[in-house]
């Protein structure tokens, strides 16, 4: 399964297809998330966890939160695997497309994201 695919599986449970083409939409992916709340389920496994967490921002603490790899080779494979076209020796930079990009990817997959935590065009 792609990283992206264990994200998926995790926030919205069960099989979920993921579908991280850039025009990937809600219907064409069969709404897998079936209008899960993204911020619910991150904030409550948060809130679960006792421990500090900057989900929000962070790709690293995100996937922790889900309990899957966040090493450096693990962030440089999702963004291979989303399609990030920028230097992944900058992995400050790369991080923060990378929150931005699971967070958007996650909405058109079905999950309900607040727009904040989205990419924005």
């Amino acid at each position: 399964m792609s990283i992206f695919g264990s994200i998926m599986s995790k926030v919205f449970g069960g099989g979920a297809k993921a579908d991280t083409t850039a025009a990937g939409t809600a219907a064409e992916a069969g709404a897998p998330g079936g209008g899960v709340d993204v911020e619910k389920v991150l904030q409550d496994l948060a809130d679960k966890s006792g421990k500090p967490s900057n989900w929000r921002q962070s790709i690293v603490d995100t996937m922790n939160l889900l309990g899957l790899d966040s090493s450096l080779s693990a962030r440089k494979e999702l963004a291979k695997e989303l399609g990030y076209t920028g230097d992944t020796n900058d992995s400050a930079s790369m991080n923060i497309w990378l929150h931005k990009q699971v967070m958007t990817k996650l909405a058109q997959n079905g999950g309900k994201v607040p727009d904040d935590l989205k990419a924005h065009a």
